[in-house]
Parts: C-alpha cells; structure tokens; sequence
C-alpha cells in the first residue's frame, strides 16, 4: 500500500507529469485515434505515448475501443472519471493563458493554438 501525505499528492501521481495532461485535454474534446494523438502532441514518441494512454486507461481515466477491421482500430476516449477533469484542466489552461500573456510582453513566450 502506497502512502500519500496530501491529496494533492494523489492527483499528480495520477495527471502529473509531462503528457498525461495534454492527452487528457485533447481526448476531453473527443476520441481520438492513436495517430491523432501523436500529431497532436508534440514532441511525444510513439512509446512515450503508448505507455501513458496505459498509464490512463489503468488509472480508470480513459478507455480504448478496438475495432475489428483490417487495418486495425484503436480510439481512446475519456470515461466519466476522466470527463471530471474538464474543469480542472480548463482553470488550467486559463491559468496558462493569463501567466503566458503576461509573459509575451517580455517576449518569453509563444503559444500556437492547434486544436
């Protein structure tokens, strides 16, 4: 049994870290094949990816359909737990959003919206 000494500890052990929260935002806005996340999110390689939308679907954030077909089909898509961080995710954005702006007066930062 793991121990945790507050819950914010929890919450990073499951979204923390440099990808899971840039797949779970795009995959909020809908499923998404492999291919698609992997254009989506920049930088990413292919295994990187694979083990995080494991890390999610185990974590009970996002589910994987496959379809039977050749080629074959995967999509991922958030479940309602996953769906609850919509809120979460979008104060953080705005967050970014205000801390960015801020920032490109100073010309530190640039910000291509892709979706």
């Amino acid at each position: 049994m793991k121990t945790y000494y507050c819950d914010l500890e929890v919450t990073m052990e499951v979204i923390g870290g440099k990808w899971k929260g840039l797949i779970l935002y795009y995959l909020i806005k809908g499923p998404k094949r492999t291919s698609e996340l992997k254009r989506l999110v920049h930088s990413i390689s292919q295994k990187m990816l694979i083990q995080t939308l494991r890390e999610l679907e185990t974590n009970g954030l996002i589910s994987r359909k496959m379809y039977n077909q050749v080629p074959p089909k995967v999509e991922y898509s958030t479940t309602e737990l996953g769906q609850s961080l919509e809120p979460i995710l979008r104060a953080l954005c705005n967050w970014g959003d205000n801390y960015a702006e801020k920032s490109f007066a100073k010309g530190e930062f640039q910000i291509l919206h892709i979706d």
